[in-house]
């Protein structure tokens, strides 16, 4: 067997998307169901975009508690990038990421 060139290689890693600074700088330019880390108010959470109007993007939040809320962010809301992963916020989201519950 042969293997894949090394650009089909890559595709596998991440999954087929090709994330960069200069494609994604905006809020607005990931596709619906793109993943991200969001500042709240006391930590960092995981979302995910569900839906893309003209002017805004919902996020579907999940929270440490095990419930999902909804937020609506500006399409033109900037994004950060700690390698592959969008970050919506500013600061060190490493640290105060949020403590899911693990039991399920």
């Amino acid at each position: 067997m042969k293997r894949p060139p090394e650009s089909c290689a890559a595709e596998s890693t991440t999954g087929g998307l090709n994330l960069s600074v200069s494609e994604t700088g905006r809020l607005g330019s990931l596709p619906v169901g793109a993943r991200l880390i969001l500042r709240c108010r006391k930590d960092w959470r995981d979302a995910t975009i569900v839906a893309v109007t003209l002017e805004t993007v919902t996020l579907s939040v999940t929270s440490p508690t095990g419930r999902t809320y909804r937020l609506r962010r500006p399409l033109e809301s900037p994004l950060a990038f700690d390698g592959s992963i969008p970050v919506l916020g500013e600061g060190q989201w490493r640290a105060g990421l949020a403590r899911y519950d693990a039991r399920w």
